[in-house]
């Protein structure tokens, strides 16, 4: 065989794995966690303590989204219209996500980049199927 044969075949080769096979691409198995449950704690004032727990969650996203969740319905079962995120710890343990979160509640929209418009999240924790208080 001569060199641009080698070449030839080389290049037809790698381009075999190119084109679509009509296969779809593979995928890591459907989310579905398991939210169990929320402890509230009011430790000052509007200074509310979260703590959550769950099973199945992809990251650390999914535990602080639990925990956003809680405390937007928290704040609205308080009256409130607004929190403000303070901060959360995250562990993870024998398959067991625990989340530990700290937010503020307010009647009015709280400086700080990280606050909640309490309604809208509430809205938005239902349709992810996010579970609230």
């Amino acid at each position: 065989m001569t060199r641009g044969a080698w070449i030839g075949c080389g290049l037809a080769f790698a381009l075999a794995g190119c084109g679509d096979t009509g296969a779809p691409p593979p995928t890591q198995g459907a989310f579905s966690p398991s939210y169990a449950g929320i402890e509230t704690r009011l430790l000052d004032g509007d200074l509310v303590r979260f703590r959550v727990a769950m099973a199945g969650a992809r990251d650390v996203a999914d535990v602080e989204a639990y925990a956003r969740c809680a405390a937007a319905q928290y704040a609205l079962i308080r009256g409130f219209g607004f929190a403000r995120h303070v901060r959360t710890n995250v562990d993870q343990a024998g398959g067991i996500w625990r989340g530990d979160a700290v937010y503020t509640i307010s009647s009015a929209l709280p400086r700080g980049l990280k606050t909640i418009d309490a309604e809208v999240a509430v809205r938005d924790c239902g349709a992810q199927g996010i579970p609230t208080i």
